[in-house]
């Protein structure tokens, strides 16, 4: 009887001591797990962001793209099905450009380029120069054609490139980029107002003021 007392008290010791264990090794599971879940989920939600970084830079900016037309031929969907000059025939506040690029026989030069760049002058940015000015340089082919292919780089390029750049344009001078974020500048005198415009075979980037050649 005794004995058998002895080996009862026995097992209820053991399976007293083996409780705590197993709900300590039960505790750890869930935690196990949710650290596991953690880990994984935390790479997944930084690609996400990374993700919209990268969608956010393919994308037009700048002030002035609020003024682009949101549907037909002047829209950025529509620009981007035409080559360059065609596109920017279609966008108003680019027509002292436009007819600058026909006076100096370039529509067909641009639109058969591919890949290129264009850092495109706003009617603004022509209203700058005095008119008595605008007028002699509207009217002398040889020179118009220089600062015109001066706005013309022969690669696309993207924003990540203008932050510190510098570029060989058509006019085999060099324009240089600085900035960050959406805020560039051209010669350290231009202001990109719009940029990152994609046309079928050129990216613009309209600028507030007319880019000189070195002389």
């Amino acid at each position: 009887m005794n004995t058998l007392r002895i080996r009862r008290v026995a097992v209820a010791v053991a399976a007293a001591a083996a409780l705590p264990l197993g709900l300590a090794a039960c505790s750890d599971d869930p935690a196990t797990s949710t650290s596991d879940a953690a880990s994984t989920t935390a790479p997944e939600e930084g690609q996400s962001q990374a993700s919209d970084d990268i969608t956010a830079t393919d994308k037009p900016f700048g002030s002035a793209c609020a003024s682009v037309p949101k549907e037909g031929a002047g829209s950025f969907e529509g620009m981007g099905k035409d080559p360059v000059a065609t596109a920017a025939s279609n966008n108003p506040a680019l027509s002292t450009l436009v007819s600058a690029v026909k006076k100096a026989g370039l529509v067909d030069t641009l639109n058969n380029a591919q890949n290129i760049t264009v850092f495109a002058p706003t009617n603004d940015a022509f209203a700058k120069i005095p008119e008595a000015d605008l007028d002699k340089v509207l009217n002398d082919k040889v020179t118009l054609t220089k600062i015109l292919t001066y706005h013309v780089v022969g690669q696309k390029l993207t924003p990540k490139q203008l932050e510190s750049g510098s570029f060989e344009t058509l006019q085999k001078g060099t324009l240089t980029t600085s900035g960050s974020g959406e805020s560039y500048e051209v010669n350290g005198t231009s202001n990109v107002v719009c940029g990152n415009v994609p046309t079928a075979n050129a990216t613009v980037y309209i600028v507030d003021t007319v880019l000189m050649p070195p002389r």
